[in-house]
């Protein structure tokens, strides 16, 4: 294992805060005392996202901006004076990256070369995290998924992360930029909505189903809990070793969407009918039919693992989902 820094006392930005996993993120730097920059996708609600279902003690300590990640001199402004820095800003949903490739490019490319450029101008960065998602590999050609795997572009939104992360890369070739790319894997939990396939399967189950409706079942994913996740993010940026490199962060399991389902009902205590549904299936191509991470390289940078089970975590985001019903509506399949 290589030297970890100290966070606590620094300024870090994280951008996509009021994410799933950047709410996760945000909070767990506070608790390591950093002095958290957080970017709040701006909205005329003055909205806070997921950060208005974190601890608030601990979004009280933290810096709120409102913005964009597609403005660049925003990004400038906010990236100025931080030690640290976490990009997870990104439009993720896959299958809306179907029908508007272009919003992805804007977002996921240029929001990305924003940050990048800020931090090359920034005088005082130490690490800048960017964050990309195990979807660039497309559908396992050797198993488990190293970082050595080719990056294949099964749908618009892996596209565009595909290219910010060869950005990053350049970044770091060109211009000695320490960035490091954490690749995560399916991270799940509370917070996270219905465009995925285990608050899909859950919400639906709290809201009393009789069937469950759901895509392919037999795909496999390495799934990680999110303040798992988090923590790998954490630990890749504190460990001075992974710049310019690519790490995933994955449990190193792998689950069957069916398989989860079982699991699920059977911790809701109930048995129900699964039924497939046309509309949730992603076009023949596109279809990543397995994803399990090698975890070799973060335990051997920074030592981290997963450390919340699949089970306990499926029954710790069950028991979010039954008490927030309101935010899902299990009759509409969220893009």
């Amino acid at each position: 294992m290589n030297i970890i820094e100290n966070i606590s006392g620094k300024t870090v930005a994280v951008t996509g805060a009021d994410g799933f996993i950047g709410s996760h993120l945000s909070e767990l730097l506070v608790q390591s005392g950093a002095r958290v920059r957080a970017l709040v996708y701006y909205n005329s609600w003055n909205e806070l996202g997921w950060l208005g279902d974190a601890q608030q003690s601990l979004v009280d300590q933290m810096e709120l901006v409102n913005g964009d990640i597609r403005d660049t001199e925003l990004i400038r402004k906010f990236v100025k004076g931080c030690d640290y820095v976490f990009h997870l800003s990104s439009l993720i949903a896959i299958p809306y990256s179907y029908e508007a490739p272009r919003s992805y490019i804007d977002t996921n490319v240029m929001g990305a070369i924003n940050v990048l450029q800020a931090c090359r101008d920034s005088d005082s960065l130490t690490r800048l995290v960017h964050v990309s998602t195990s979807e660039v590999y497309g559908t396992a050609q050797q198993v488990p998924i190293s970082e050595s795997h080719p990056l294949v572009g099964q749908s618009p939104y892996s596209a565009s992360k595909i290219a910010a992360d060869k950005m990053a890369e350049s970044f770091y070739l060109s211009f000695g930029l320490p960035v490091v790319t954490a690749r995560p894997f399916n991270t799940f939990g509370p917070r996270q909505t219905a465009r995925a396939v285990i608050p899909t399967i859950a919400s639906q189950l709290a809201a009393g189903a009789s069937k469950l409706t759901l895509g392919a079942l037999h795909p496999t994913r390495d799934f990680n809990y999110a303040t798992d996740t988090a923590a790998g993010m954490l630990a890749l940026g504190l460990c001075p070793a992974a710049a310019g490199k690519v790490v995933n962060i994955g449990s190193g399991e792998e689950w069957s969407i069916g398989e989860t389902a079982k699991i699920l009902c059977e911790l809701s205590g109930r048995e129900v009918e699964i039924q497939t549904d046309d509309n949730r299936i992603r076009p023949e191509n596109s279809e990543v039919f397995r994803l399990l991470a090698d975890n070799c390289l973060i335990h051997e940078l920074t030592g981290w693992k997963s450390r919340v089970s699949f089970r306990d975590g499926l029954s710790n985001t069950l028991e979010w989902i039954q008490r927030n019903k309101h935010l899902f509506n299990p009759e509409r399949y969220s893009k």
